[in-house]
């Protein structure tokens, strides 16, 4: 007999597993099914979360060999320890993993762990990790299944030499050359990553730029940036090919905008050129579940439902940004919709964080869109040159630029570049949120010597009443 439950997750990424636990919370009785042997999904385990540790490893590593002698601090012997830093990451992972399975039985979600398949849109078939098969009825299906990253297909992934970030996350040893194929956060974050700790960068960009969807000015700024540090950044560059010798060296074969010619010789290739919906061998074109050929995607309503009613769809599988808040954000929505309440998630006011040094962060509208509609618009710009706390910090790089509308001042854009953008961004994106203006950031106290009075006078600047600059 199938076990019967309110609600089957297929996926325990962030959307999944966060779909889970709210549907819980409203008390529903829920399953969720991970090909994984830990929950969390790409993200806690293979992503976000080990990419994080890696970076803010090799950040420190780079702070005690580049900049403690200017804080009066002698550093001598300085070594990195590959295998302790992959250690560390990997308990930063098994943690947070952990954590989820925690949530789970404190929510009484019945974990299922193996491939999962549609039988039908309420009939949903495991085979176990055990090699066992279980069988599921649920009144309704959620699929969370995320993505995976592009195979290019004249230069396949081999998982050693030619390689995606998750293998970019386990190098036993720091590469001589590291071509990196993508200039999105990806590429850009683990390319950071090997630089700092000695290898030599190459990034190539088929587009004229890198970040291709940030605000030009702020995206021109960081590639000024990470070319300072050593990166070699190439754009309107198409990678065309690649042999791999008997020793595991790559030779990689371009051509830049104008036609010429290019090689290059790298120990390791990371392909980041994006990635696509997870929704293969789930048995949705059995069941009648539309997918998009093209994309991988499923199209749902604003209810998260898919054409067939019983199959909801949330995170990397549907049209929207491939980013783990806002699978989370439609998990909570979905469950919140499934249970009669209102749910709802609003996709104008999504950041989007490039997780480098300095970090970006965006939310909202573009320069360039903003002229592309035709909006009038005003501009408040902060450096951090001028900001107290940034130089005691020495992180001085970077600024705050801050998009209004021209006649009602409403907030339309926000974009940074600089010392923990990351967290800065979620001012500007609760203001937005609620329809605020630049003169409601403006108008508002921020403590001070913080990173945050940037935002405050970039928020005066688009009023052109700074007090810094």
């Amino acid at each position: 007999m199938a076990e019967r439950y309110d609600l089957v997750v297929i996926g325990a990424g962030p959307g999944g597993y966060v779909a889970a636990i709210r549907a819980a919370q409203l008390g529903m009785k829920v399953a969720c099914v991970e090909k994984r042997a830990t929950l969390g999904g790409v993200c806690l385990n293979i992503g976000c979360i080990p990419s994080k540790a890696l970076l803010d490893s090799s950040e420190y590593y780079h702070l005690a060999a580049a900049k403690f002698a200017r804080h009066g601090i002698k550093v001598s012997g300085l070594e990195i320890d590959l295998p302790t830093m992959h250690k560390r990451k990997d308990g930063v992972v098994k943690g947070l993993t952990d954590g989820v399975a925690y949530l789970f039985k404190k929510n009484k979600i019945t974990p299922v762990f193996g491939a999962a398949r549609l039988v039908s849109g309420t009939a949903v078939q495991v085979a176990g990790n055990d090699g066992k098969t279980i069988d599921l009825e649920a009144g309704h299906v959620l699929l969370a299944t995320g993505s995976a990253p592009i195979n290019l297909p004249f230069m396949p992934f081999d998982g050693k030499t030619i390689v995606s970030s998750t293998e970019a996350l386990a190098f036993d040893k720091v590469p001589e050359h590291l071509l990196v194929v993508g200039g999105g956060a990806i590429g850009l974050e683990l390319g950071s990553v090997w630089n700092r700790l000695g290898a030599k960068v190459t990034v190539v960009e088929f587009l004229p730029r890198i970040v291709p969807s940030s605000d030009f000015e702020i995206g021109e700024h960081l590639r000024k940036s990470l070319r300072k540090q050593g990166l070699e950044i190439l754009t309107e560059t198409k990678v065309t090919g690649a042999e791999v010798d008997k020793a595991g060296r790559a030779k990689v074969a371009a051509e830049d905008k104008d036609g010429k010619a290019l090689t290059f010789d790298a120990d390791k290739v990371l392909v980041s050129v994006g990635r696509r919906a997870y929704s293969e061998g789930l048995g949705l074109a059995e069941v009648g579940v539309e997918v998009d050929p093209k994309s991988g995607k499923v199209p749902v309503d604003k209810y998260f439902r898919t054409n067939v009613p019983t199959v909801s769809a949330i995170g990397d599988l549907i049209a929207g940004p491939m980013l783990a808040h806002k699978a989370e954000d439609e998990g909570v929505a979905f469950a919140e919709l499934l249970a009669g309440k209102p749910g709802h998630v609003d996709y104008d006011t999504i950041p989007n964080v490039v997780y480098t040094w300095p970090e970006l962060a965006s939310v909202g509208q573009t320069e360039e869109q903003l002229k592309e509609k035709g909006v009038e618009y005003r501009v408040g710009k902060s450096a951090f040159m001028a900001n107290g706390r940034a130089k005691a910090m020495d992180e001085t790089e970077g600024m705050v630029k801050l998009l209004a509308d021209a006649r009602t001042d409403r907030l339309l854009g926000a974009h940074i570049v600089g010392p923990r953008a990351s967290d800065l961004i979620a001012e500007l994106v609760t203001v937005m949120e609620f329809g605020g203006s630049s003169e409601d950031v403006a108008r508002t106290c921020h403590a001070h010597p913080t990173l945050s009075e940037a935002v405050k006078e970039a928020a005066l600047a688009v009023d052109k009443r700074s007090i810094s600059a």
